[in-house]
């Protein structure tokens, strides 16, 4: 296996000197218009790509950039893109597309798409020849180099694409973050995908698997948990393959069991796993580690075996079953969920009711449902798929209602139970003002006079919905 490379130190400091000098630049507009400049990100796709926007806003905050969430007073606009579904793509061309009136009232608007969709070449062509009014366009390989890019763009009269990169990919340490939550943090400790499911873009966009020295990954927790931040969850697009191509011996397991050890009040949660790499290693360190959360995502997509082998998962439904089987027996009271894709190209209707029989046997707590989207360049987008999109849909709807009635119980028995919950947020209920959530990453709407967003409270359940809790701060 290869080892990933690291981005050489000289070349981090030089892209720090283009923050340098692009913050130069805004003080000076600052100080001949009375405004700091603005700068607007939104993220689509999933939490690696939350993650690395918050590493570019990082970056744009030490550039001397305030964040806006308003998008009509922003200088430099960043929408970071995804290419897992079909939608994702149509929602972020319909917004740059949108955005080109905002670029004729303000011509000296910066607009800079990144993310998995424009490290596609044809996508990357497409925004060039199509949507004049972005001015930086770079890929996932390309985000440490961000503040030089944008130098380029602010400091030239030329658009700005850069897709380079070549599939073995780097790991770039020491960016800045702009973290935008007082008590949830992303840590990543890879990157990349070795997998080559056949619907998936990600390894083509990604790169090749490649994991973060295990001291790095611990010091960057401790500064976490230091600054206050009480749930944090460790990423990747396989966190079951942590360490392959790493020269010291250690596994994902033995990462988990060396950050239970930091000092420190906090949660450990992980995603996503692989269920080919998943082992009973695995859920004997999460039970017998008292900081890793009761929580597992474990995509299974499909129930059919036969639909399995196509998409070139390397595991079959009964194996997956029984890997939900013991984690269970290990961790009573783990809160399970999964990713499906209804619709996979030659799927039939037998092969469907394979995925209902695993859905009611295994009993989620949580399902993410997806219909199959076809991705240009993946093995699956050449299969042959004659099932009628509305047979999909109506397959898809039953497969929602059987999720429904199947959480619906498991929902219900936490009446009366008392859990402790991180309080995260503030919501929008009148009797209910602030949202938690539990060890199980269950959202709980609660109340209680001495209840503090980042810290733990023990939250007495009062009522269930199907997919929230309702509960009291218990009487000290």
């Amino acid at each position: 296996m290869t080892k990933a490379r690291v981005v050489p130190e000289e070349q981090i400091r030089r892209q720090m000197d283009f923050i340098d000098f692009i913050g130069h630049m805004n003080r000076d507009k600052t100080e001949k218009n009375g405004e700091k400049c603005k700068a607007f990100t939104h993220t689509y796709g999933c939490q690696q790509n939350e993650a690395d926007t918050q590493k570019i806003a990082g970056m744009l905050r030490d550039m001397g950039y305030e964040m806006t969430e308003d998008v009509k007073q922003a200088d430099v606009i960043v929408l970071n893109t995804c290419a897992v579904r079909e939608n994702a793509e149509n929602r972020v061309l319909g917004n740059v597309g949108a955005l080109a009136h905002l670029k004729k009232q303000k011509p000296g608007l910066t607009i800079a798409l990144c993310g998995c969709m424009v490290q596609q070449e044809h996508m990357a062509e497409k925004i060039k020849k199509s949507y004049p009014q972005v001015d930086l366009v770079f890929g996932t390989h390309a985000l440490w180099r961000f503040p030089e890019l944008l130098y380029r763009t602010l400091t030239g009269d030329r658009r700005v694409f850069d897709i380079s990169g070549d599939a073995e990919g780097e790991i770039a340490e020491g960016l800045p973050v702009l973290r935008d939550s007082k008590a949830h943090a992303w840590l990543s400790i890879m990157y990349g995908c070795n997998n080559f499911c056949t619907y998936c873009i990600v390894p083509y966009v990604r790169g090749r698997e490649r994991s973060r020295r295990p001291e790095a990954i611990e010091a960057e927790l401790r500064e976490l948990v230091a600054a206050g931040y009480r749930d944090i969850t460790l990423l990747g697009q396989n966190v079951n393959s942590y360490g392959k191509d790493l020269d010291l011996e250690i596994d994902f397991s033995d990462l988990l069991r060396r950050l239970n050890g930091v000092e420190g009040d906090f949660l450990l949660r992980f995603m996503t796993s692989h269920p080919k790499d998943a082992s009973h290693k695995l859920f004997d360190t999460m039970a017998q580690c008292g900081k890793v959360a009761k929580q597992l995502h474990l995509p299974f997509q499909s129930g059919s075996d036969t639909v399995l082998r196509r998409m070139n998962r390397g595991y079959t439904a009964e194996q997956y079953q029984a890997l939900i089987a013991y984690a269970r027996s290990r961790m009573p009271g783990l809160v399970v969920s999964s990713d499906i894709i209804v619709g996979f190209p030659g799927e039939t209707a037998e092969d469907f009711e394979g995925t209902l029989r695993v859905v009611r046997d295994t009993g989620f707590d949580m399902l993410y449902t997806f219909q199959y989207s076809k991705r240009s360049g993946t093995p699956a987008a050449d299969y042959d798929d004659p099932t009628p999109q509305a047979e999909k849909q109506a397959r898809f709807e039953r497969l929602l209602a059987l999720q429904d009635q199947c959480a619906e119980p498991r929902m219900l028995a936490y009446q009366g139970k008392r859990l402790r919950v991180l309080v995260d947020g503030e919501s929008r209920h009148a009797e209910y003002p602030y949202t938690a959530r539990t060890d199980g990453n269950l959202l709980v709407y609660c109340t209680g006079e001495r209840l503090k967003v980042g810290e733990f409270a023990d939250i007495v359940i009062e009522k269930a919905a199907l997919r929230s809790l309702y509960g009291r701060q218990q009487e000290a």
